[in-house]
């Protein structure tokens, strides 16, 4: 039960078209279900490390993101801007690229950076996590995290293969069209956190 609770916790932290939302479908449409997928394990990993310092109740670890927020939120939007800027001027290819070596590693590494450097999902975790645990015995903790996590990665995968199904139907122009909306939509997110520190 309690595993079940936690899954849907995860879903719901995943399921907001952010810009991690709109990064899994581009990168769906331009390099296939796998890739959308990694993408997504990268923030499903990050939101476990965050659900994990919250369940754990690791004030320490937490107090050092929060008093670091601006920081980590410089980094986020910075980081942001130059994958928006990148996408937006990047042209589709006529076939789907080949996974590279270590480009899935690459794929995973760089959505796990921009979801960990989001200080504040650690409070939206404190606080499902403080009203989830009343009651609930010492074990708990590690079966929340591992719903989140679970949750977190059904989400991606659901969308990247839902996504990846109309993948074959779209020509060269409508990818272009799709690489600078998403260029547009992620590079705003990056603008927004950098603005949000005025």
């Amino acid at each position: 039960m309690l595993f079940i609770r936690a899954f849907i916790i995860g879903i719901s932290i995943a399921a907001p078209v952010g810009p991690i939302g709109v990064l899994c479908i581009r990168r769906t449409l331009a390099n296939g279900k796998l890739a959308g997928f990694v993408s997504g394990l990268g923030a499903a990993s990050a939101d476990m490390v965050y659900g994990a310092i919250a369940a754990f109740g690791l004030t320490a670890v937490s107090g050092l993101l929060v008093d670091n927020a601006f920081w980590l939120r410089i980094i986020g939007g910075l980081f942001l801007l130059y994958l928006g800027v990148k996408t937006f001027l990047e042209k589709p290819a006529d076939k789907p690229a080949e996974a590279a070596q270590g480009g899935l590693l690459k794929t995973y590494a760089s959505t796990f950076l921009l979801t960990i450097t989001n200080p504040m999902t650690i409070l939206s975790f404190a606080a499902i996590f403080a009203g989830t645990m009343l009651g609930n015995t010492s074990g708990s903790p590690l079966v929340m995290v591992a719903g989140v996590f679970a949750g977190s990665a059904a989400w991606w995968l659901t969308l990247s293969f839902g996504v990846g199904i109309l993948r074959n139907r779209m020509n060269s122009a409508f990818m272009l069209w799709i690489n600078r909306l998403s260029g547009t939509i992620i590079s705003s997110f990056g603008v927004y956190a950098l603005l949000s520190l005025i």
